[in-house]
C-alpha cells in the first residue's frame, strides 16, 4: 500500500479555542496515519498550533487544505462560515465529510446546502462546551470530557457521514447527542445564548450606576461568577444573537416573566412562598449537578475504543450497526426508553425527560405565535 493511500487527512479550519482544543485531542490520541492539517486567517494562530503539538502543519491556503481530505472541520467564527463553505466547495474530494462547531444551527445548515456539491456530505456538529477566554493559547485537550456534542444531521446526510461526526465526538472524549438544527437552536437560546444575554444585562446595569465605583469594591465570587460569559468573544456573541434573534427573544421574555413573578412575591411579602421556591430550586439544581440529565447515547452497543473508531471511519470502517439516517435516531431513542421501563408499570419521568417536555411545549408555543402573527400581517 502506498503512503498516500496509508495517510488519512483531517483538516480544521480556525485555530482558536475550539479548533487548537480538537487538534490537541486527536493528536494525543496518536491515531497511526492520521494527519491533522490546520489551517487559520492569522498565520500566527497556525503557527502556535503547530508549535503547541495540536496539528501536524500548517495549510494556508484553503484549497489545498481540503484536497484529499476525509474529514473537514469548520471551526471559525459562524460570522466567517459561509465565506469558508464557498471557498472549499470546489475543492473538496468526492465523499468528504464536512462539519461544524458552530453555536447556531439553522442558518449554517441552509448554507451547507447551498454552498457544498452533492458529492460531500455535512452533518451539522456543535459541542457544548467553551471558555470565555479564546484563541490557541487557552485551547485544551480535555475541553469537551463528558460534554454533550450536538450532531445534527441533513436529510442527505450519508450514514457514513453521520457515523463520522459521532467517531469525532467520541474520540473528542464528549458525548454525541443526535438533535435537529430547529430544536438546537432554541435549546441552546435557553441552556447557553440566555445566560450571555443575563451576565451582559446584569453587569451593564451595575456598571452604568453612578455607585459603580462602591459597588466594584463589594463585587466578589457571586458577581463574578455570574457576570463571566460579558467576558465573552463581542464578535461572536453578536453573531449569535443576529442567527438565533428569534428563539433568544423567546426566552428573554420567559426570563422577564420569572422575574417579574418573583418581584411579585417580594413586593406581596409571599415569605413562605419564597422559602418554599429557594428550598425548592436549590434541590432541583442540586440534583442537578450530581445527576445531569442524558439522552440516549446516539452509539449503543459494546464499549469500542474511540480513537479507533473515529480511524475506522476515516477508512470507511464501520462503527455501530444500529446507526441508521436521521428519521430513525428519534425511534431508536424511544425505544431505548421503552426498554428501561419495568414490564409490570409506567415508568416514571426522569428530570431531562420532563425538562425535554417542557422545552417541547415552547417549541409549540412559539411556531403557534408565529402563524398567529402572519395571519394578522396578512390580515392588515
Amino acid at each position: 500500500m502506498s503512503e498516500k493511500a496509508e495517510t488519512r487527512r483531517a483538516v480544521i479550519i480556525g485555530l482558536g479555542l475550539i479548533g487548537g482544543s480538537i487538534g490537541l485531542r486527536l493528536k494525543a490520541a496518536e491515531l497511526p496515519g492520521l494527519e491533522i492539517i490546520g489551517s487559520d486567517i492569522d498565520r500566527s494562530s497556525e503557527r502556535a498550533a503547530k508549535k503547541s503539538g495540536a496539528i501536524d502543519r500548517g495549510e494556508h491556503d484553503l484549497a489545498k487544505a481540503v484536497r484529499d481530505a476525509r474529514l473537514v472541520i469548520i471551526a471559525v467564527p459562524i460570522a466567517a462560515l459561509r465565506d469558508v463553505l464557498t471557498a472549499i466547495a470546489p475543492h473538496l474530494a468526492e465523499g468528504a465529510v464536512v462539519t461544524d462547531t458552530a453555536s447556531t444551527k439553522g442558518d449554517v445548515m441552509k448554507w451547507a446546502a447551498e454552498l457544498l456539491p452533492e458529492s460531500v456530505s455535512f452533518v451539522g456538529g456543535h459541542p457544548m462546551a467553551g471558555k470565555e477566554q479564546t484563541g490557541i493559547d487557552h485551547a485544551d485537550a480535555a475541553l469537551f470530557d463528558g460534554r454533550a456534542y450536538c450532531v445534527c444531521p441533513t436529510v442527505n446526510s450519508s450514514p457514513a457521514a453521520i457515523k463520522s461526526v459521532v467517531g469525532l465526538a467520541q474520540a473528542l472524549g464528549a458525548e454525541p447527542l443526535f438533535i435537529d438544527a430547529e430544536e438546537h437552536d432554541v435549546y441552546a437560546a435557553a441552556i447557553s445564548h440566555l445566560p450571555l444575554v443575563a451576565a451582559t444585562a446584569l453587569f451593564n446595569l451595575l456598571r452604568e450606576s453612578p455607585s459603580w465605583d462602591d459597588l466594584g469594591q463589594l463585587a466578589s465570587t457571586g458577581f463574578h461568577d455570574m457576570t463571566r460569559l460579558a467576558s465573552s468573544d463581542p464578535s461572536m456573541s453578536n453573531a449569535i444573537w443576529k442567527t438565533n434573534r428569534e428563539a433568544i427573544i423567546h426566552w428573554v421574555d420567559r426570563l422577564t416573566e420569572e422575574l417579574k413573578r418573583l418581584r411579585g412575591m417580594l413586593s406581596d411579602a409571599q415569605d413562605e412562598e419564597l422559602f418554599k421556591l429557594f428550598a425548592e430550586t436549590k434541590l432541583q439544581r442540586d440534583e442537578f449537578i450530581a445527576n445531569p440529565p442524558r439522552r440516549e447515547s446516539a452509539v449503543r452497543g459494546p464499549e469500542v475504543d474511540r480513537g479507533r473508531a473515529l480511524l475506522d471511519i476515516l477508512v470507511g470502517g464501520m462503527m455501530a450497526d444500529n446507526i441508521r439516517r436521521v428519521g430513525k435516531i428519534p425511534e431508536m431513542m424511544e425505544e431505548a426508553r421503552q426498554e428501561a421501563a419495568p414490564a409490570d408499570k409506567k415508568r416514571r419521568l426522569t428530570l431531562g425527560e420532563k425538562m425535554e417536555e417542557g422545552i417541547r411545549r415552547d417549541l409549540e408555543k412559539m411556531e403557534r405565535e408565529r402563524e398567529e402573527k402572519a395571519k394578522r400581517e396578512g390580515d392588515d
